[in-house]
């Protein structure tokens, strides 16, 4: 779609004060799929030449904002990790055609903090820790699972860049579960949970996304019974934060959530138990 508003695409490297009606320019595919009225400036961040996917010294993985869904893929599927099969479930969690797919960013799905985005699943369910950079050059590291506060809606201030997002290595020697449902075979995402068993200390961790606004992420420090999840998804998800659109009542995705909570405790905790007694 032809954004007829925006005056000015700047490239990111060439500095300058941010202005009202500025906005980042990643992949384009959510800024180009509709009107854009308040856009009076693009800042063009596809020069800024950073490195995809990065191993960093402690083994863990720092993914750059500007990395597509299709590198994330394509790198994931080399990799050693117990968690890899999370990466390449979340990315085909995507309503994506193959041009999305080789467009769309990483970044960009976190910056636009929609309820069924699925790396914001992905880096929220492994602890990834997002690097956001201020106009005047000042960092601050915030876990993925703080960043989106609504629908919509994230801690970035004006002008705030999200630079990258760090998967820790711990995280990504984990054993992985995934569960994901929608109205249509296709259709976006209506609830997307995923859980986590930590090989050292046996800790159990529920991230629940896309049924909610926000996402909602709960730790058991020993293996959970089906009555401890329920509570605590109970306790932790208010009933107005379960997400209400098209592709799904609130009533639907709360149900859903729990049915897919259990079923992932049951995969991860049980089989965990079974497979101690037999040693």
């Amino acid at each position: 779609m032809d954004l007829n508003t925006v005056l000015e695409v700047r490239d990111a490297r060439s500095g300058g004060a941010w202005q009202p009606g500025d906005a980042w320019l990643g992949g384009g595919t959510y800024l180009f799929s509709e009107p854009q009225p308040h856009l009076r400036r693009l800042i063009d961040l596809s020069r800024t030449g950073w490195e995809p996917l990065q191993i960093t010294p402690g083994g863990g993985l720092e993914i750059a904002a500007t990395c597509t869904i299709a590198q994330l893929s394509r790198f994931a599927r080399n990799a050693s990790w117990t968690a890899r099969p999370l990466f390449e479930q979340c990315c085909r969690a995507f309503l994506a055609s193959w041009k999305i797919w080789n467009m769309a960013t990483f970044g960009g799905n976190l910056c636009n903090s929609l309820p069924a985005g699925p790396m914001i699943s992905l880096a929220a369910g492994l602890d990834g820790v997002a690097l956001l950079r201020a106009q005047t050059g000042a960092l601050r590291r915030v876990p993925v699972a703080d960043f989106v506060v609504g629908a919509g809606r994230n801690l970035l201030k004006p002008g705030e860049l999200l630079r990258s997002v760090t998967l820790p290595a711990r995280a990504l020697a984990c054993r992985t579960a995934f569960r994901q449902a929608s109205l249509y075979g296709l259709g976006r995402s209506a609830a997307l949970i995923t859980g986590t068993l930590d090989p050292v200390d046996g800790t159990f961790t529920l991230t629940v996304t896309a049924s909610t606004v926000r996402p909602v992420q709960l730790r058991f420090a020993t293996a959970p019974n089906a009555e401890a999840v329920r509570e605590a998804v109970e306790y932790a998800v208010r009933p107005d934060e379960y997400f209400d659109d098209i592709h799904g009542l609130p009533a639907w995705r709360r149900h859903m959530t729990f049915r897919f909570a259990e079923e992932i405790r049951r995969e991860l905790t049980e089989s965990e138990t079974s497979e101690g007694a037999g040693r």
